[in-house]
């Protein structure tokens, strides 16, 4: 690993925070441990960190809470850690902007996997070359460099895997993807294929982008076959 990236850890169980801790930091990452969510706003600002491991069930204050506020600021890779199996705790937490999500128990090899493909998928969108840096469709303009979107010239910020879904479509404006080739392109092989994943992001770039999120215009459904980012 070139660099040593940071990870910020909110788990309340001792004995789980410890396995992250040690599997993370064998692996090469340097780690910081909370054990409650009162004060993340806090942490987040006094270090720079380049992934955050949450856990959902915390006490005072659930990591949903957290996860919203935390994209108020950052756009860095959010992993959600859940005991829950049910998809709409998984909607829910991919809704308000967390980019994966892993449910006890897990494999600790597995955490650490998903880890790395996040932050190298977050360091893809953010290191683009400075040649063809800019995307530009109709009213949406795009800088891969800065991580930045705006619209009609107002920057409107995105979380990664809504980043990289809306830079890639909009690289390929006019042809339609299903959900499953945009897992695949966004998300990769690697992962098992979840087509509420793509809906839930696809639902989210348009509630920022639309001007009626309910019959979009720039990112259109096209019934059997998948979406198209119109151009």
């Amino acid at each position: 690993m070139s660099e040593k990236y940071k990870i910020l850890i909110v788990e309340d169980d001792e004995d789980i925070s410890m396995v992250e801790q040690v599997y993370l930091e064998s692996s090469g990452y340097e780690t910081h441990v909370e054990h409650s969510g009162v004060n993340i706003e806090e942490i987040l600002d006094s270090g720079k960190f380049d992934l955050v491991l949450l856990d959902v069930m915390l006490p005072g204050r659930n990591g949903y809470d957290i996860c919203r506020a935390i994209r108020e600021k950052y756009t860095m890779p959010i992993l959600m850690v859940t005991a829950k199996t049910e998809s709409i705790d998984k909607v829910r937490g991919l809704n308000i902007g967390a980019d994966d999500y892993i449910t006890k128990p897990f494999d600790p090899a597995e955490l650490v996997a998903r880890v790395g493909a996040n932050l190298r998928q977050y360091e893809r969108g953010s290191a683009a070359h400075e040649d063809a840096d800019e995307v530009v469709v109709n009213s949406l303009r795009i800088i891969k460099s800065a991580h930045k979107v705006y619209l009609d010239g107002r920057e409107i910020r995105f979380p990664n895997r809504e980043f990289e879904l809306l830079l890639f479509m909009a690289e390929n404006a006019n042809i339609v993807f299903s959900k499953e080739q945009l897992f695949e392109k966004i998300w990769g092989c690697g992962y098992m294929s979840d087509s509420a994943t793509v809906m839930v992001h696809i639902n989210r770039i348009r509630d920022k982008i639309e001007a009626d999120s309910k019959n979009p215009k720039i990112i259109e459904t096209v019934w059997g076959a998948g979406y198209r980012l119109n151009k």
